[in-house]
């Protein structure tokens, strides 16, 4: 497998890259582009850890040679969230940035399974897409948003609550991966049971986890590893995909035929085409049902923006 990580140099990009250095499969490619003068020292600086995964590093304006025959390509090129600002603030440089490296995507891996982590993912998936669509080349089954950071932390906060075991905690989060559309749905949670107060608070911190860290790290940046953890889990449940491993099931934002939003997360079956199967997400408690709906005109104009922005 080749996979090609576009914004390699920044904080997402290099912890991303490291666990993908010491994870992936045997034999696997890794190609790392940035437009960062400092790229291919950190290609180089991952070469000397002593896995069969090959890495190379490209720098400069155009990301084209780093994506010549990439299967998978995660995108965390972009600027970082400061204190003061949403995921909304970041559109005006992020929206151009997306849009200006899908066109080399679409040009050069086509067919490659694209995962977009570069807020706000409600938007940029938006845009990606549309930029596909311009290209003639766009695939549905083929274009994530990562929203595997919001899972993660709600495996994480459920088990500190509860006092069970983390790998016991499955949950689905649904919706988008901003603020009121994150919902986790943790009626759904086997083996754990919470008050109606346990779940307003644990969702809310959920949906402002993002927050959390921008304020802690006081100006220093935003989840960066973290982050980088959750997209290493997407991007090698998509190699696993691709290489016919069945009953990989990951929650993702993708273009799924919700009834809700044209880009909605909740699981789906992953395999050597993308997307192979779109899951229902259940049952859900009337909280649940009323958080999602009224979510959903949130949702709607985010997705609107950036169709509106390709065009």
């Amino acid at each position: 497998m080749k996979v090609a990580v576009l914004g390699a140099a920044g904080g997402i990009g290099q912890a991303l890259a490291l666990l993908l250095k010491t994870q992936l499969p045997a034999g696997s490619k890794l190609s790392l582009y940035d437009i960062a003068p400092v790229t291919p020292g950190v290609a180089v600086d991952l070469s000397h850890i002593p896995t069969d995964v090959e890495v190379k590093g490209f720098a400069g304006e155009d990301p084209t040679a780093a994506l010549v025959d990439a299967d998978v390509v995660l995108m965390s090129a972009g600027v970082a969230r400061k204190p003061g600002m949403d995921r909304s603030d970041l559109f005006n440089i992020n929206a151009g940035i997306v849009r200006n490296l899908m066109e080399k995507v679409a040009v050069t891996c086509p067919k490659a399974l694209v995962g977009i982590i570069t807020n706000p993912v409600n938007t940029t998936v938006a845009i990606a897409a549309e930029v596909l669509k311009n290209a003639g080349v766009y695939d549905k089954n083929r274009l994530f948003g990562i929203t595997t950071l919001d899972v993660i932390r709600s495996e994480t906060f459920i088990a500190e609550l509860k006092g069970v075991n983390v790998a016991d905690v499955n949950i689905n989060v649904i919706g988008g991966h901003s603020g009121v559309t994150i919902l986790p749905l943790l009626s759904q949670v086997e083996g754990v049971s919470f008050t109606d107060e346990e779940v307003a608070a644990l969702t809310k911190r959920i949906q402002n986890a993002g927050t959390e860290v921008v304020e802690a790290k006081a100006g220093g940046g935003s989840a960066t590893l973290s982050m980088g953890q959750a997209a290493c889990r997407f991007g090698l449940s998509l190699v696993r995909g691709l290489q016919g491993e069945a009953n990989v099931v990951e929650c993702a934002y993708v273009d799924g035929g919700s009834e809700h939003a044209e880009f909605f997360a909740q699981p789906v079956v992953l395999g050597k085409n993308g997307v192979e199967k779109v899951l229902p997400y259940g049952e859900i408690s009337a909280f649940e049902a009323n958080a999602r709906d009224a979510m959903l005109d949130t949702l709607k104009g985010d997705i609107k923006l950036g169709v509106e922005f390709v065009k």
